[in-house]
């Protein structure tokens, strides 16, 4: 099952307000949602926006994938959060990085100095066959 944390619109026509949920990706935009991880009212002032970051970091932990809306809005609610998360990325590119360096190097076979092979002799054409009548 693949996981999205995405927005989920709601509201009334010309107020929709939006909450952050994690959703399937088979789910339609305002269908069901498996958890809800936080809300964004755009018509307020101040305090338009909620995340629960420790639920979010534990979604993000089993492979869940971001919009491109609810990155934007999670950066500017909790920016720990995405540092957090790129920062692990990058540890585990890292790391991936050096184990197949590793591997690589001891796949390679040793270099040694070899006798260079004598030249081959270019093969003559072939002939055409004949065809049987």
């Amino acid at each position: 099952m693949a996981l999205k944390i995405r927005l989920r619109q709601q509201g009334r026509t010309n107020r929709q307000t939006y909450r952050l949920v994690l959703t399937d990706v088979r789910s339609p935009r305002d269908g069901k949602y498996i958890e809800m991880l936080g809300w964004y009212n755009p018509f307020q002032a101040e305090g338009n926006i909620s995340v629960n970051a420790e639920r979010l970091l534990y979604w993000l932990g089993f492979g869940a994938q971001l919009t491109n809306q609810a990155a934007v809005l999670i950066k500017k609610a909790a920016p720990e959060v995405l540092k957090d998360f790129t920062a692990k990325q990058e540890a585990h590119r890292v790391k991936m990085a050096g184990k197949r360096r590793a591997l690589r190097k001891a796949a390679a076979p040793a270099k040694t100095e070899v006798a260079p092979k004598a030249a081959k002799a270019p093969k003559a054409a072939k002939a055409p066959k004949a065809s049987k009548a």
